[in-house]
C-alpha cells in the first residue's frame, strides 16, 4: 500500500477508466472514503486529497469524528442502523445507505420532523438473499418504497447493496446486474417523493465492476486506508 494520497489517486484513476469503459461521463461516480475504524488524522488526509465524502458504519464513531471535523465532510451512514440510533441521524448524515425496514424509515421521518431536517437515504436491498446480511428482500422493495414515499420528512434517493464476499470481482457482477434491473422497475413507479438517482454499490474489491453495471456511488475503505481491525 502507498500513502493515503497515492491510494486515492490510484482509486480515482481506476474509477475514471471504469467510467470510460461504460461510456459514462467523467465524474459521474461519487467516491465515498470509508473511514470506519480509522482515526481523525487519516480522515483529514483523505479530505486534503480532495475526497469530501466520508462513510461510517457506527453512529457513535461518526459523531466523534464529526465533532472533530464537522461539515468539512459530507457524512454517509453505510452500516446497519438500529432504530434507537435514529435520533442522532438528522443533521449528522447527509445520506443513510441502510434503510431496510419501515420501522426504521418511520422513526427517521419522525426524528427529521422533530429536528426540522429532511432525512435522505437509500433503500438497502439484499439481492443475494444471505441470511446474515441486512437489507430488504427485492420482492419487498416496491411495497416499502411506496410506503416511504408518503412520508414528508424522509426522501428515498436510490438503492444500495452489498454482494457476497469474494476474491474475484466478477463474482459480484450478477448481483450488481440484479440491482440495476430492480432500479429500473422502481423507477417505473414514478413516485414524486422518491427517486432512483443513486445506486450505491461496489467496495474496494469490486468497485470497477459495480461502475460497469451502473453504480453511481462507490464505498472504498481498504484500497485507501489499508487493512483495518474491527473495533
Amino acid at each position: 500500500m502507498g500513502s493515503i494520497v497515492e491510494n486515492i489517486s490510484e482509486v480515482r484513476r481506476r474509477i475514471a477508466e471504469a467510467e470510460a469503459r461504460s461510456c459514462r461521463p467523467p465524474g459521474s461516480v461519487t467516491l465515498v472514503a470509508v473511514t470506519k475504524t480509522v482515526g481523525v488524522e487519516a480522515a483529514r488526509e483523505a479530505l486534503a486529497a480532495g475526497v469530501n465524502h466520508l462513510g461510517e458504519s457506527r453512529v457513535q464513531e461518526a459523531r466523534n469524528k464529526h465533532s472533530a471535523i464537522g461539515d468539512e465532510a459530507v457524512w454517509h451512514m453505510i452500516g446497519p442502523l438500529q432504530t434507537n440510533k435514529a435520533k442522532y441521524c438528522p443533521g449528522l448524515f447527509s445520506l443513510i445507505h441502510s434503510l431496510d425496514r419501515m420501522e426504521l424509515i418511520e422513526e427517521l421521518s419522525r426524528r427529521g420532523e422533530k429536528s426540522g431536517k429532511i432525512v435522505e437515504g437509500l433503500l438497502e436491498i439484499n439481492v443475494s438473499g444471505e441470511r446474515q446480511k441486512s437489507g430488504c428482500a427485492p420482492e419487498n422493495a416496491k411495497e416499502i418504497l411506496l410506503a416511504a414515499s408518503k412520508l414528508s420528512w424522509i426522501k428515498i434517493k436510490g438503492i444500495m447493496t452489498v454482494p457476497p464476499y469474494s476474491d474475484n470481482p466478477e463474482d459480484s457482477r450478477p448481483y450488481f446486474k440484479k440491482l440495476a434491473a430492480l432500479k429500473r422497475e422502481l423507477e417505473e413507479l414514478g413516485l414524486k417523493n422518491a427517486s432512483m438517482d443513486i445506486i450505491s454499490a461496489g467496495m474496494s474489491g469490486d468497485y470497477e465492476v459495480a461502475i460497469e453495471e451502473g453504480s453511481t456511488l462507490v464505498r472504498v475503505g481498504t484500497a485507501i486506508f489499508g487493512e483495518r481491525e474491527e473495533k
